[in-house]
C-alpha cells in the first residue's frame, strides 16, 4: 500500500501540489502517511513495506524505519530495523529506496513482530548502522 500520495494524504498531509504552499511535501511527512510505504532498491527489486517509524524523543529525530519483508499476506514476514539514513525518498516513483540487494536484506539482522530488539541498545545501534554502511546521527 502506498499512502505517499493517496487522496486521503493530500486532504491531511499536503502531499498534493495544492497544499505544497503550507509548507508540507516530501520534505515534511507525518508519520502516517509513511508507515505502508513500499521500499525497493536500486535494482527496482521490492523488498517489503514500512511498518512502523521508531523516534528518538530525547532527541527528536527519526531513528529507524521497520521493514516487513519475506512471508506471504502479512504471515511469516521478517522485521527489519532500517537507519532512518539509509532511506531515500523517491518522489517520482512514489515509494523509499533502500541502497541493499535483496540477498543482502535476507540476510541482515532481523527481528519477529514478537520480539523486537532494545534499539536503545547502543550496541544493537551500532551493528544496525554498520550492517547497512551508515553513521548513527549521535555521531554525526
Amino acid at each position: 500500500m502506498n499512502n505517499l500520495y493517496s487522496d486521503n494524504a493530500n486532504k491531511t498531509n499536503g502531499f498534493g501540489n495544492s497544499n505544497l504552499h503550507n509548507g508540507l511535501g516530501p520534505a515534511l511527512m507525518g508519520s502516517s502517511s509513511i508507515n505502508g510505504n513500499d521500499v525497493y532498491n536500486r535494482q527496482g527489486e521490492s523488498l517489503g513495506d514500512i511498518k512502523e517509524i521508531m523516534l528518538d524523543m530525547n532527541a527528536g529525530r527519526v531513528s529507524y524505519a521497520v521493514l516487513s519483508f519475506g512471508g506471504f499476506l502479512g504471515m511469516g514476514d521478517k522485521l527489519f530495523a532500517v537507519p532512518w539514513n539509509a532511506l531515500t525518498l523517491d518522489t517520482a516513483n512514489k515509494r523509499f529506496v533502500l541502497d541493499v540487494e535483496k540477498a543482502r536484506l535476507e540476510n541482515a539482522p532481523g527481528f519477529d513482530k514478537d520480539q523486537w530488539p532494545d534499539m536503545a541498545d547502543q550496541t544493537w545501534a551500532n551493528s544496525i548502522h554498520a550492517y547497512y554502511g551508515t553513521k548513527p546521527y549521535l555521531t554525526e
